[in-house]
């Protein structure tokens, strides 16, 4: 059963490539998608009153799908917040069965297909386009596979700074540069030159004439 839920808050979107979980360096780590444990994952954070019509949409895929020997119910899958928000995950696995999958869409507001380097940046509006998947393994449950994503407002991206604000040096407009600036341009001073005296006649040879050339 596929839905859409509008106007989430976008975090920690890992969907620009497939991502696995690396335990040594206890990070999600860029993958192959035919990796274990790879795939694209995006955590979104929404209103109590949006994650209330998610969570029917669930249970109504949950019913549909149930099997006699399945729990009448499932736990609560939403984790939240201290403010009243409410925090869920949609997930994509890097392959099935040794075959990639196809790597979820990227929308703008206007319906353009975004390209394929483009990155979504953690506290952006969108839309999320997700397959309900009800399942009953070790647990049961319905999880959300996504499809599709349509970016409404695209935030900056961060960069992580280790360090906090000190007293010392701080980055201000640069000095002009006297290089810069054209420098006016002096005409060159005439010197008045004497002429060349007329060789005499039958006198001189060719070493006697560059030397000549070299006085001037």
């Amino acid at each position: 059963m596929n839905y859409n839920i509008n106007n989430v808050e976008a975090m920690w979107p890992r969907i620009n490539r497939t991502y696995k979980y690396d335990t040594v360096e206890q990070r999600s780590v860029p993958c192959n998608p035919t990796d274990e444990g790879s795939a694209y994952t995006l955590q979104f954070r929404m209103s109590e009153t949006q994650a209330k019509a998610l969570y029917k949409h669930m249970k109504l895929a949950y019913d549909s799908k149930k099997e006699a020997n399945w729990p009448e119910k499932f736990a609560m899958p939403f984790k939240k917040d201290e403010d009243g928000t409410y925090t869920h995950k949609a997930k994509l696995k890097g392959s099935y069965d040794n075959e990639p999958t196809r790597k979820p869409a990227h929308y703008d507001a206007k319906n353009a297909k975004l390209p394929e380097e483009f990155m979504l940046t953690n506290g952006s509006i969108i839309n999320v386009a997700i397959a309900c998947v009800p399942y009953n393994v070790r647990d049961n449950g319905v999880s959300l596979r996504l499809k599709a994503v349509q970016v409404v407002d695209l935030k900056p991206m961060k960069e992580d700074n280790p360090f906090n604000a000190v007293d010392g040096f701080e980055a201000k407009e640069a000095d002009v540069n006297p290089f810069d600036e054209e420098a006016p341009i002096e005409e060159p001073k005439k010197v008045a030159t004497k002429p060349t005296p007329e060789p005499k006649k039958g006198g001189g040879d060719l070493a006697s004439i560059v030397d000549n050339w070299d006085d001037d």
